[in-house]
């Protein structure tokens, strides 16, 4: 599982650092970055609703990539703070159910029962993923562990709208998202339960 959090930092700085040293010398901010990304996923939940899943599928690996840039222009420029990780995280928490919703209403015009239900079912996924991560480190453990974070969701999404043109594409994708979501909350309630089982049987031994 360290290896996969490895990798996913590796990629992302790859991805990152070229773009990143260009607006390091610009008056860009990471705070300004974040919004754009939630403006752009409003957009695409527009596309999404008039029936442009292509188009919506571009805008929201064009957002998925600033959601990248603001953390990496923050931590370049040495602008982290407490409260931009808070803004990031709760500007991702709205974009991504702003996306869910728009395919929610979609499917709801076209009156498919069960793709509607497959999107409520993502949504829970995916707020429980980030939930547990949140009220672990309430605790004191750092849960950053899963198969399915946040990046693999909007990955799979994107594909999903971009290859919408094939039959159930899209309902493939969301499928997979809401499956591997509910795995990762398993693998994440399994990694806090060790690390709490850990630190009882510490105490116990007196260490």
């Amino acid at each position: 599982m360290t290896r996969l959090i490895e990798l996913r930092k590796v990629a992302a700085n790859y991805l990152t650092r070229p773009v990143v040293k260009f607006l390091a010398r610009t008056a860009v901010t990471p705070d300004f970055l974040t919004i754009l990304s939630s403006l752009l996923a409003v957009g695409a939940a527009v596309l999404i609703i008039t029936n442009h899943l292509v188009a919506a599928g571009l805008v929201v690996l064009a957002a998925g990539f600033l959601d990248m840039l603001d953390g990496a222009l923050a931590r370049h420029n040495n602008q982290s703070s407490r409260f931009g990780a808070v803004l990031d995280s709760t500007i991702d928490r709205i974009s991504e159910a702003v996306l869910l919703f728009g395919i929610l209403v979609f499917y709801t015009i076209h009156q498919a029962v069960l793709p509607a239900i497959l999107v409520y079912v993502a949504l829970i996924g995916s707020v429980l993923v980030s939930y547990i991560r949140a009220r672990a480190e309430v605790v004191g453990i750092d849960c950053r562990v899963g198969l399915f974070t946040r990046a693999e969701r909007v990955f799979v999404l994107v594909m999903g709208l971009l290859f919408s043109w094939l039959d159930n594409a899209l309902v493939i994708a969301l499928a997979v998202i809401a499956v591997f979501s509910f795995f990762t909350v398993w693998q994440r309630l399994f990694y806090v339960w060790r690390q709490t089982r850990s630190d009882f049987e510490k105490k116990e031994r007196g260490e």
